[in-house]
């Protein structure tokens, strides 16, 4: 009995010993390659003999689960990497199982996880429990791809992700941009309003021609930010509003985001069927496609690059339909991202993925097949490769995509957008007496509960 307790010992000690010095080595390669002592060929090496990338993400579009399936899987291939795609119901699932393996103790080269596709709070989370792989972003061959310049507006959409600095920690894959769509049988080209106060001169002209989305649907509640944006008191735009609600104080806040809000207030006689008593917002997307389809109102505004081409190509938008630059300077512009875990299991692979991801050839790829925008930025682009991207979309209908890139804002931060909501529904929906200063506060008191 004593021989084979020393025996099951050893080899407990065996193993926990390799175990330590996989973790050491799979470290040595994190930080070495962090510190920009390691190349890329050496990277490509590591990844071949781990042979295996684990990438977590969401499962429900078919169109995207083929793509992973006929162009990401023989892609790695030639890489001498497989690709073990795990398709997951919420992104949440990847993020827990994170967290659980890193407090259990597996470090770098033990877990099961060696990418996500996610953005917003599921990187906060991570980002708070340092759960992350680090700075990996700007050292990848293709990160030329991006604008990472911080004096550069444009590149706030690759350093910060709803407000939270990325640190390179995560490099972005997919974009989206809010984008306003006009029926050019209804409205001429003079009158199409490119700011807040055009518009409201248009439907002063012609009550009732538009409406919103709702709060707190997600669209509704990018207008109102836009809005806010707009009428900054301050005259920079969304600056402000990438701070967090530990980082602004409530009467801050308030000062902010009054003008904006009292232009939604003013606004809403002008709304559709305001002059009943009562403006209508839409719920969705859907609501609002038709009400534009049947000309009861003359815009929609919505996120979507690409409503248009597909909107006409299906017959859910008018023949007219045409997109159009509004508001200047602030067409809210969002991205998801990829992100490597702390203990990844595979950190080369993961990091060959990352790169490959980021290339011009995967993102036409992917927006040909799927329909999801691009998310590396056209400016940095050869002109041969800025257009390929460009003849993989379903197309522009009206503006340019320099002109949208020109025009974009990033989203505000998340912790914000609760207290903007919030503020919306008791200050314009329930029509509140309250100041704004004092709904603000209360909503800062709420989030504290």
């Amino acid at each position: 009995m004593k021989h084979t307790a020393t025996v099951a010992s050893l080899l407990a000690l065996f193993a926990a010993g390799a175990a330590q010095a996989q973790d050491a080595e799979a470290a040595q390669f994190r930080d070495g390659f962090l510190a920009g002592e390691i190349d890329w060929s050496a990277v490509e090496a590591r990844a071949a003999e781990e042979g295996t990338v684990n990438l977590y993400y969401w499962g429900g579009s078919d169109l995207l689960n083929v793509w992973m399936d006929r162009v990401v899987t023989p892609a790695l291939a030639a890489r001498d990497v497989t690709l073990n795609p795990v398709r997951i119901t919420g992104t949440k699932d990847a993020v827990d199982l994170v967290l659980a393996e890193k407090n259990s103790g597996k470090g770098v080269g033990q877990g099961s996880v060696d990418m996500i596709w996610l953005n917003g709070e599921n990187f906060a989370t991570l980002k708070r429990q340092d759960a992350l792989f680090g700075s990996f972003a700007r050292l990848l061959p293709n990160a030329e791809n991006l604008e990472w310049n911080p004096d550069d507006p444009r590149a706030l959409l690759n350093l910060r992700d709803f407000g939270v600095e990325t640190g390179g920690a995560e490099v972005p894959w997919s974009g989206e941009q809010y984008v306003c769509a006009y029926n050019a049988d209804r409205v001429a080209a003079e009158d199409v309003p490119s700011t807040f106060a055009e518009l409201r001169g248009y439907l002063e002209a012609n009550t009732g021609k538009f409406t919103y989305i709702k709060p707190p649907h997600y669209i509704g509640n990018t207008f109102v930010q836009e809005a806010i944006y707009a009428h900054n008191p301050d005259g920079n735009g969304a600056e402000p509003f990438q701070r967090s609600v530990d980082e602004i104080p409530a009467e801050e806040l308030a000062r902010l985001i009054a003008p904006g809000l009292d232009y939604l207030r003013d606004l809403e006689p002008l709304l559709l069927d305001a002059a009943g008593g009562t403006p209508r917002y839409p719920e969705d997307n859907a609501a609002l496609d038709g009400l534009f389809l049947n000309g009861e109102v003359d815009f929609n505004c919505k996120f979507g690059l690409y409503a248009v081409a597909t909107g006409l190509a299906t017959g859910s938008y008018p023949e007219a339909a045409t997109q159009f630059v509004f508001p200047e300077g602030n067409m809210i512009k969002n991205k998801n991202y990829l992100a490597i875990p702390a203990n990844a299991p595979n950190p080369g692979a993961a990091l060959v993925l990352a790169d490959w991801m980021t290339s011009v050839e995967a993102q036409a790829s992917k927006l040909q097949q799927t329909g999801m925008p691009a998310g590396i930025d056209g400016w940095t682009l050869e002109e041969a490769e800025a257009q390929s991207i460009v003849e993989a979309s379903p197309g522009l209908v009206g503006v340019t995509q320099a002109e949208l890139d020109a025009n974009a804002a990033p989203d505000t931060n998340a912790t914000l957008v609760d207290v903007i909501e919030a503020t919306w529904l008791e200050y314009i929906e329930r029509d509140s007496t309250d100041p704004i200063e004092a709904i603000v506060a209360r909503a800062y008191d709420n989030l504290s509960k």
